[in-house]
């Protein structure tokens, strides 16, 4: 081993501090000072320069280690933030802080006017440079954008590579720049989003290290950047890694949520809810015919995306070219990717529950219509199995029920007569019109039939009853409410049928059946009657009401296989007859009279025995009882007839 040499020991005490370069030449200074012989000199010179090359090896190293170091640091720093404008700032400053230059600078790529604009600058003083854009080709950074790969100059005004424009020129001279170094931003290896430079006001040469340092960090960059141009439309952009793995969590978590609605049948109202939370908005479904008024609703339909209308978001749910709905998002001027997506996805899991509750409907709509059939149909049933049909329709087939026909009217009728006198033979223009207006009737009937029978397996299910399409029309077994009468029922369900249907639609009511599982036959027996006061509805000219037999007064009686005589004594009498009861008066005996005596108050008083005023006394108190409209012809025709079967039934009963 060969022996050390002061020298050596010198030169390494230097290493080992780190000194500077110059410090170098004290060791030889100091020797020739001294008189050292030539060869000691030689040998000096020569250690010199071995430890400067050991010390530019050393801090090469130390410098790609700090460099690395810094990198590191960068990109972790990068993963920290949340926002765009503060991702490309960041970029900036460690680009600069990195290459230890003056000026650091960043463009973006505008794929639209097809050039690059200044977005971000840390150590600029010239507002032209600042708001400079640069043509593809054009500049330094024009040549990166185009080619995609890094370009460097020591000194730019008089580097004749670069295609030197007026305004690129004008902006790097207000600025004072001498040396650039451009690295594009590079997506994917191939898409440009914009070109990061390191600059300086002097002349300096970029080493290759410097060049390959800054293009790793572009890279690095390029990725944060679109990171966070994604997730920046709704100020909640974060670092690139964190980004991705919690945007990924999320999705899945609505991912999960949204199929287990699906799994476990929920509803449009789940759903939205789901939504709400997720999106931190409200969410609501809008029905089809609301949907179809809102022109975004079409422009999603057509384009299968969410579109944004005013302050909210709108996307169409729809299957197989039917528009179901819509979902309408509140309070979310601005959505992101993610979240656009998670609402889009939410109209198509919207559609899903739709079909399959659909689906689930009609499939217990048909059990509901066999159920109703069966008891149209027979007149003999087992109640036991009655019972269990009804419990698997949530139905109770023991409570009070009334049976009620619905017509849909406007439609048929209507067109019959506009179509049914014909046209002469040689008007076929007028022949081709009409039958095209035939046509288009006939299809708004179809529709409104159509309408008809949704609305009415709706009531069914809502209401715990059964519906069944029967003889042109529809027929319906509710529950009785408590309270309630069949003639109320059919007024109501009349309204509603006919607001679904959008045209009138005709009801008759039965009288209720107190237990449609224990009266065998009850129902198909009520069915007739129900029938019939549609009927007579229709011939009355009240088409488009509701009402039972006991709304007809007498002719009620006719309408009921009953003929419940004391019920239509007690509907038209009932008020009078309580008052003689309570006060021992015959008012009832005042109204014969008067009748008897064709409506004269005076010949009235000679029948009773008793002064013309008595009598006008006691008629006036009738027609408290009963309604000043007592004496109106269709009323006193049942009047009169309620009062002879009173009297009927009086001598029967004596």
């Amino acid at each position: 081993m060969p022996e050390a040499r002061p020298s050596d020991a010198a030169y390494l005490d230097l290493l080992a501090r780190r000194a500077p370069a110059e410090a170098y030449d004290e060791p030889l200074a100091r020797a020739r000072e001294s008189g050292a012989p030539p060869e000691e000199l030689t040998a000096l010179d020569s250690g010199k320069q071995l430890a400067l090359r050991i010390r530019a090896e050393l801090e090469g190293r130390r410098r790609r280690e700090a460099e690395l170091t810094a990198l590191i640091e960068t990109v972790h720093d990068l993963a920290g933030l949340r926002d765009l404008d503060d991702v490309l700032r960041a970029i900036v400053q460690r680009a600069r802080s990195l290459l230890g230059t003056e000026v650091a600078y960043m463009t973006l790529t505008d794929h639209e006017r097809g050039d690059t604009y200044m977005r971000v600058t840390e150590g600029s003083v010239s507002a032209r440079f600042q708001q400079l854009r640069l043509g593809m080709g054009e500049g330094l950074g024009g040549l990166v954008a185009q080619t995609a790969r890094p370009y460097v100059t020591d000194d730019y005004p008089a580097d004749a590579r670069f295609r030197h424009t007026g305004p690129i020129d004008t902006a790097v001279g207000e600025e004072g720049l001498i040396a650039i170094l451009g690295v594009p931003l590079l997506l994917g290896g191939r898409d440009v989003i914009g070109v990061l430079y390191a600059a300086d006001r002097r002349a300096r040469v970029f080493e290759r290290e410097q060049i390959a340092l800054l293009g790793s960090f572009a890279a690095h960059a390029a990725v944060a950047i679109d990171t966070a141009r994604l997730l920046s439309e709704t100020r909640d952009a974060i670092d690139e890694l964190e980004s991705a793995n919690e945007t990924m969590q999320r999705a899945s978590d609505v991912h999960d949520r949204l199929t287990e609605l699906v799994l476990r049948g929920g509803d449009v109202t789940d759903v939205a809810a789901a939504v709400s939370e997720v999106l931190a908005g409200r969410v609501e479904f809008t029905e089809p015919a609301a949907a179809s008024a809102l022109p975004a609703v079409e422009r999603s339909r057509s384009a299968g995306y969410a579109m944004r209308d005013g302050g909210t978001w709108v996307t169409a749910v729809s299957a197989g070219g039917e528009l179901l709905g819509a979902l309408v998002l509140h309070g979310h001027p601005v959505l992101d990717p993610v979240d656009q997506r998670t609402f889009e996805r939410a109209a198509m899991v919207t559609s899903l529950l739709l079909l399959a509750r659909r689906s689930a409907g009609e499939a217990e709509q048909r059990v509901r219509g066999e159920l109703l059939d069966d008891l149209l149909d027979s007149t003999s049933h087992d109640p036991r199995l009655l019972r269990d049909r009804a419990a698997r329709l949530h139905a109770d087939l023991d409570a009070p029920h009334v049976l009620l026909s619905a017509r849909l009217e406007g439609h048929a009728e209507g067109h019959a007569g506009g179509f049914g006198g014909g046209l002469p033979g040689g008007d076929s223009g007028n022949q081709r019109g009409d039958s095209g207006n035939h046509a288009g009737a006939e299809k708004e009937e179809s529709l409104g039939r159509q309408r008809l029978w949704a609305a009415a397996s709706h009531l069914a299910a809502t209401r715990r009853g059964l519906a069944a399409a029967r003889d042109g029309g529809i027929v319906l077994l509710l529950p009785l409410p408590d309270g309630g009468s069949p003639s109320r029922t059919a007024r109501e369900i009349a309204s509603e049928l006919g607001h679904s249907a959008g045209a009138p639609v005709t009801v008759g009511a039965s009288a209720a059946v107190s237990a449609p599982a224990e009266q065998s036959g009850a129902v198909a027996a009520s069915y007739p009657e129900a029938r019939r006061c549609v009927d007579a509805l229709r011939l009355l000219g009240r088409s488009g009401e509701g009402a039972a037999a006991e709304d007809f007064g007498f002719i009620g009686m006719l309408l009921t296989d009953s003929r419940d005589v004391g019920s239509f004594v007690r509907r038209t009498l009932g008020p009078v007859l309580d008052y003689d009861a309570r006060r021992g008066t015959d008012l009832v005996a005042t109204m014969d009279a008067y009748f008897a005596c064709g409506m004269s108050p005076a010949r009235a008083k000679d029948e009773l025995h008793v002064h013309v005023n008595t009598v006008a006394q006691r008629l006036e108190r009738v027609a408290r009882l009963l309604g000043d409209d007592w004496q109106s012809p269709e009323r006193a025709l049942e009047t009169q007839l309620a009062l002879r079967l009173h009297r009927l039934a009086g001598a029967v009963g004596g």
